[in-house]
């Protein structure tokens, strides 16, 4: 088989690691796996493309072209907008954080609330706003960008990350803020492994299944009596608390997937 793994410039020089780990398991399966960034194009004759990036007009135009996109562009789209992940949710049933759209300081729900950018993600544009005149900042700062607002929900800064390959759960880790309201590892936080209920993975499951998604994370905050609440998907997902929390490869895991449903296994 003949794949690419697609990256930014700047993302692929930061994921070195995992791209590495994806060519060394691609090979062992008699896969060849190129590297593509920003404006590179892949060959007609490719059969699949790992689509690592944010970019759904992009992998709609490669999916158009007859690509094989993991994930496909659809899932792209959803998980990098988190209205339309919420909208989703609601029409699943899944238990998720209440979000509105917002444009102006006029249509902000009551405060303490969580401001966010649809699009960013790491959660570097997100804030939380106890005064409307803090909240007037926000605004100007991402003017002419979709916007939504959601209630402050107390969950101790803590969060479930589940991964998901295909319908089945790859692992899941529990993540805890350190002087933040924000529990992203990447901010500072600290991870381990979780472990989730029946109920929890028929959960993820249905969301998994109603995305058509290969390989995604469903985040989670977990509330103080037990439950949890969907805040976002995260597509491209990025590995490091898995490598961190589990003995094995996504890297491999990932592939060894990729094969099996490339050849209709």
């Amino acid at each position: 088989m003949k794949g690419y793994i697609y990256y930014s410039l700047t993302e692929a020089e930061r994921n070195r690691g995992f791209i590495d780990d994806l060519m060394k398991h691609a090979s062992r399966l008699d896969t060849s796996l190129t590297l593509l960034v920003d404006e590179e194009e892949p060959d007609a004759d490719a059969d699949f493309i790992l689509f690592r990036a944010r970019k759904p007009l992009l992998s709609e135009r490669w999916e158009a072209a007859g690509f094989r996109i993991i994930n496909r562009s659809q899932v792209n789209r959803i998980a990098n907008d988190k209205l339309k992940t919420f909208e989703l949710a609601t029409l699943l049933g899944a238990s998720a954080i209440p979000t509105t759209k917002i444009g102006s300081i006029k249509d902000l729900p009551p405060l303490p609330a969580v401001l966010k950018t649809t699009d960013g993600h790491g959660g570097n544009e997100v804030f939380l706003y106890h005064q409307e005149r803090d909240a007037d900042q926000f605004f100007t700062r991402f003017a002419g960008r979709q916007l939504i607002a959601q209630p402050y929900i107390e969950s101790n800064a803590t969060d479930v990350r589940v991964f998901m390959l295909g319908e089945e759960v790859l692992g899941a880790v529990k993540r805890s803020g350190s002087d933040s309201f924000k529990s992203n590892f990447t901010l500072g936080g600290t991870v381990e492994k979780y472990i989730l209920s029946s109920w929890q993975e028929n959960e993820v499951r249905k969301i998994a299944r109603a995305l058509k998604s290969d390989y995604i994370g469903i985040d989670f905050l977990l509330l103080p009596d037990g439950g949890w609440m969907l805040n976002e998907i995260e597509d491209p997902v990025g590995a490091r608390t898995l490598y961190v929390t589990h003995d094995f490869s996504v890297a491999e895991k990932l592939m060894e997937y990729v094969k099996m449903k490339l050849e209709g296994l």
